[in-house]
């Protein structure tokens, strides 16, 4: 039976400098909005940072945090898997340190399925998600459009090109994600402008599941990632 998936990003508030997007220096980051797509609905269900009125704020209270933690546990509760691309590394990290939530955020990284990771752990590296779209046939991202660069945007006061993004990267990756499992495969365009495979008999794994992988071959590479990269704050919780 297909996994009943629930697609979840979060975008962030601090504008980071530098072409390299070293974020760890500069958190914490803050939460500008967070979009979830189930794989039933026609559309994401988003929240953004409100001030008492209602109108966009700078970031999320930690109580705003709070609810998105508590929403995404409830659709978890009622069957769906939680699916993201690098949300061990990245969202879940973020979502721990603004609501407060340790163990539920660490619950919810372990036991969700990150696309990203599973390809690390699998092939020794990561695959941006706009190249896993392209080898795949699915539209990408906002032509121009980032993820370092949405922070900017909401500072500016462009609050909707951000939702609009944030709502877009989640239907990517849903789509991702049931193409995958469907062709039991998982493609991306490389640098070299070939096409990169990864067999995916068993369909998605979660992260737990990821982690138990053999380490793959890195020794062909000067600055290889590690696990650990994405896994150490899980010890803080």
């Amino acid at each position: 039976m297909a996994r009943k998936y629930l697609a979840f990003d979060i975008e962030t508030a601090t504008d980071v400098p530098g072409p390299d997007f070293n974020w760890r220096p500069h958190r914490p980051l803050g939460i500008t909005c967070v979009a979830a797509l189930p794989y039933d609905a026609n559309e994401p269900t988003v929240w953004y940072a409100q001030g008492s009125e209602g109108e966009h704020a700078e970031r999320m209270a930690c109580e705003e945090a709070r609810h998105v933690v508590e929403c995404l546990g409830q659709w978890v509760a009622d069957g769906y898997t939680v699916l993201t691309w690098n949300g061990l590394g990245f969202d879940f990290d973020i979502l721990a340190e603004e609501s407060g939530a340790f163990e539920a955020c660490k619950d919810l990284a372990l036991n969700h399925v990150d696309m990203m990771f599973h390809v690390l752990c699998d092939r020794g590296f990561p695959v941006a998600l706009d190249k896993a779209a392209q080898a795949m046939g699915i539209k990408g991202k906002p032509a121009g459009m980032t993820g370092q660069l949405a922070p900017r945007l909401w500072i500016q006061g462009r609050y909707q090109e951000v939702i609009e993004y944030v709502a877009q990267d989640v239907r990517i990756a849903l789509q991702i994600a049931q193409a995958c499992e469907t062709s039991r495969s998982f493609k991306w365009s490389t640098r070299r402008g070939t096409t990169g495979f990864m067999p995916l008999d068993g369909g998605w794994l979660s992260v737990r599941d990821a982690l138990r992988l053999p380490e793959p071959d890195t020794s062909w590479m000067s600055n290889p990632l590690l696990r650990q990269t994405f896994t150490e704050w899980l010890a803080k919780a």
